[in-house]
């Protein structure tokens, strides 16, 4: 067999497997809907760059964009239909001398979520939709001591 004919094989046989695996997964049922995951009916949710609402979640992106803000390993002592608080960690790229040559920078943060409103894609469900960032001992440059930010609905 020439060198031409064993890479025509080859190809075929590689395009053979990924057209099976293909096939598989394209025959896989579609996943149901999550449900909205609440601690109580009737408490507010974070809602993520993604649309998923969530409680009590252990990390969210600020930054939906690019992903070059986020708050990570999130320790809730409140969550009511009033107000949420945790401590976690904001990490933050610098962008120096450009955000995809930059690195991430972590601060202490304490997180608090306020104005829980009826979510416009579940009205059924509120969401907080201020999000108050407190920086305790240094925060990112440009940053005041505390920051406040509407979210989405």
């Amino acid at each position: 067999m020439g060198t031409h004919s064993v890479r025509t094989a080859v190809t075929l046989g590689i395009a053979g497997l990924l057209t099976a695996g293909l096939g598989t997964a394209s025959a896989a049922p579609a996943p149901t809907a999550a449900p909205v995951a609440q601690e109580q009916p009737g408490q507010p949710v974070l809602v993520d760059c993604f649309w998923k609402a969530k409680a009590r979640p252990d990390a969210f992106i600020l930054a939906c964009g690019d992903g070059n803000s986020r708050l990570s390993s999130l320790r809730w002592s409140q969550w009511d239909d009033r107000a949420a608080v945790a401590k976690g960690t904001s990490l933050v790229n610098d962008c120096k001398p450009y955000c995809a040559a930059g690195r991430f920078r972590s601060y202490p943060v304490v997180v608090r979520l306020e104005k829980p409103e009826p979510w416009k894609k579940n009205p059924q469900v509120r969401h907080y939709t201020r999000i108050s960032l407190y920086f305790p001992d240094g925060r990112p440059s440009g940053y005041g001591h505390q920051v406040s930010y509407s979210l989405w609905n």
